[in-house]
Formats: structure tokens, sequence, C-alpha cells
């Protein structure tokens, strides 16, 4: 419980955990390594990343002098990258079932309608992969029909020079179609990395698969995760941070909500802190099923043991900018203290020329929370994640942004 007086820190444990990503951890040491860097050079500090002399997952260790004071992180990314690539090892025909699966359980539960009384931004990006598979489908079949009717063409002209005629029965043409269009599709496939339309898809069944219920295989490592944390709150740590980006929001949220029933922090132990970044919490607490996650957010927002700050950015597409995940999920409480949700507001933090630059690419934007700011507010990534105070020192009498919704949006607000 917070005593409203500050805490110096000089050691930090944080846990970074993800979003829906398949690639090795390392790109977020790196991603560290550079921007920190950087922002240190705008803002006038000293900050250096290096390897863990001790390191049982993976993480990295940073050190940084910050207003006289030097404060040493460690900082161990939370690993389900692995369950993330099982996930997306579908076939071409699997992936259009997962589609209309996933389109089915959202628009028949009335979830998609719902999201869109929030922030159309997420919910474009939702159908985004639906519109994009549809698509590159069309255009298969449309260039399948076009080479059979080459095909049939050339194939009738041959035989007129001996004065027959003939006409592809469908037995032979469709063939042709499909094969051109199964070509099609693989060629789509393999550019997925400039298209983003298979892993967005990958992304949305993952988590509507279960109708926002935990997979199985997920719970585990969940499991895991709390059992590590559990410990660091154990450790001779000043602070315990905790780092959502993404999907990786709400797995924090039902990770930290398991640690605080089960080993909360110690009287005069390591403060406890949640950093939520660019989270899409609704498209998995408004499905029906989403009784646990439900009832780990109504818990989270009244415990006096965390501090829990949710930054999003309406220039972020990819999120629910400003949306209290609490109240829109119709779960908050009449003493309700959590979230705090404040703006990155990009168009302010960023140079104009910088913003001109990034305002369309937008999945670099959904991650421009871990990087350098031109014009940092009260949000810099990397004081608060290697600076010398806690997470509620730095927002110690900070409101919510005045452009926060808190509107009740879901259907479905039963707990378990």
């Amino acid at each position: 419980m917070d005593n409203g007086t500050e805490t110096s820190v000089k050691r930090r444990q944080v846990f970074y955990i993800p979003g829906y990503d398949p690639f090795p951890p390392r790109r977020y040491r790196e991603l560290y390594r550079t921007e920190s860097a950087a922002q240190a050079k705008i803002s006038g500090y000293e900050i250096g990343v290096a390897g863990k002399p001790k390191d049982d997952g993976y993480g990295w260790r940073a050190a940084a002098k910050i207003d006289g004071s030097t404060t040493v992180a460690d900082i161990d990314v939370l690993i389900w990258s692995d369950i993330v690539r099982d996930s997306m090892s579908n076939s071409i025909p699997a992936t259009y079932w997962q589609m209309l699966r996933t389109s089915w359980i959202y628009i028949t539960s009335g979830t998609l309608r719902r999201l869109m009384w929030m922030r159309k931004g997420p919910v474009i990006a939702a159908l985004y992969p639906v519109g994009m598979l549809i698509l590159q489908l069309l255009v298969g079949l449309l260039l399948g029909w076009f080479v059979a009717s080459v095909v049939e063409g050339i194939v009738a002209s041959v035989i007129g020079l001996f004065g027959w005629s003939v006409r592809f029965p469908w037995f032979v043409s469709w063939p042709i179609v499909l094969a051109i269009c199964w070509l099609v599709l693989r060629f789509c496939q393999s550019k997925d990395r400039k298209t983003y339309a298979y892993y967005l898809m990958y992304d949305y069944a993952f988590s509507a698969g279960l109708k926002g219920d935990t997979r199985p295989e997920l719970k585990e490592r969940m499991a895991e995760f709390e059992a590590r944390i559990s410990e660091a709150l154990r450790s001779d740590v000043d602070e315990v941070l905790v780092v959502g980006h993404s999907s990786g929001a709400h797995l924090a949220i039902s990770i930290l909500a398991a640690v605080l029933r089960s080993s909360p922090p110690r009287k005069n132990g390591p403060k406890l802190g949640l950093l939520t970044l660019g989270q899409v919490v609704p498209m998995v607490s408004f499905l029906p099923k989403a009784t646990a996650l439900r009832a780990d957010l109504n818990y989270i927002a009244t415990s006096e043991a965390i501090t829990w700050i949710d930054v999003s950015a309406p220039g972020d597409g990819c999120c629910f900018a400003l949306c209290d995940p609490v109240a829109v999920s119709g779960v908050a409480d009449s003493d309700q203290k959590w979230p705090i949700v404040i703006s990155a507001a990009f168009t302010q933090t960023l140079a104009p020329e910088r913003w001109e630059e990034l305002k369309r690419k937008y999945f670099r934007l959904h991650f421009q929370y871990l990087c350098s700011f031109d014009r940092p507010k009260d949000y810099d990534y990397f004081q608060i994640t290697c600076g010398p105070r806690t997470l509620a020192d730095r927002y110690r009498g900070r409101a919510s942004s005045k452009s926060r919704i808190d509107v009740v949006a879901s259907k479905y607000t039963t707990m378990e």
C-alpha cells in the first residue's frame, strides 16, 4: 500500500510481457538499447545496456544516472513466442476456416458492434485481415478463370485448324482455376511480412478461439510467469514493475491478479507496478467466456497493493486508445482506483517531421511506446523502467486524461 512517501529506486526488477509476437525476444533488447540511447541524448541523462551476469530466461541489465541518482534494472522478457509460433502453423484452408469462425464469434455475439462504439481504429484493424484474405481469394479465382479461358482459347484455336470445335467441361477448367488460385494464395502468404493479413488473422483467432477463455497451454505459461513475479516480490529490490504491451496487457492483468491473490507484496517489500501500453483488452474482455479476465480486471482495479498506469495514444490505430479497460468492460466498482489512463499524445511528443514519417506506419506506431520521444512529457519508458522513481511516485496525483472513455460498452459483464 502506498504510504505517500517517495522511494528512491536503486534496484528494479522489470518483467516485460510482449503481445502476440512470434519473433525471438532479442529484438526487444536491441530496441531498448538503441532507443534508450536516443532518449538519453534527447533528455540529458545517462543509460547503458549490458547482458545479465546470470540469466535463467532472456533479459538484460540497464543502468542509468538520472538527476544525480544511479539505478540498476534487470529486465526480463517473459517469453510466450513459441506458443504464438505454434498457433500460426496453419495451412491456407485452415486460416480461411479461422477467418470464418472468428468473424462468426465476434459478429453473432454482438462484440464487434460494441467494440465499434468506442474506437473504430482497432476494429478496422481487426476487419483488415478479413478483407485482405477475401481480396486475395477473389484475385486468385479471377486470375485462375482468366488463365483457364486463355488455355481453352489456345486449345480451341489449335483444334480448329482441323475443322473441329471444343469447349472445356467444368471438370477440366476448374482444376486449372483452383491450381492458379492456390499459387496466388501461396504467393500472398509468402509476402505476409508486408501485408500482415495472415499474422493479424492468427492474432484475433488466438484470442477469440475459446470465446475469451484462456488456452490451456497459455494458462500453464502464465502460471510460470506468476511464480517468477512472486519470487521477485520476495527479493530485496526496491520495485517490481510489470509491463504488458498490446495483447500482453491482458496477460499482465491476469498474472498480477493471481500474484496478488496468492502472495501479495510484503509491507516493507518491493513496490509493485503495472504499466500497460497500447492495450487491446476489450477485444478479449468483451467476449462471452472472458469471465476470468473480467474478474481479474475488477480485482486489480480496487487493489491498494499495486499502481496501475495505462498508456495509449489516439494516433495508434491498433489499440483502444484512452479506453478504461475496467469501466468499458462493465466491471468497475464504486471504489475503483485503477488504472490511471494517460495519453502518449504522439502528435505533441513527436517532432512534426517524425510524426509525418510515422503516422501511416501503423504497426511501427503500435511500438512507439517502447521508443524515444522528441518532446517527452510525463511518459518516458526508459525513466519508468530504469529511473530513480517508482511508478507510484512518478504519477502520484496524476489524474486520468479528460478524453478517457469509461462508458460501459460490453454486452457481457459476468465474472468468474
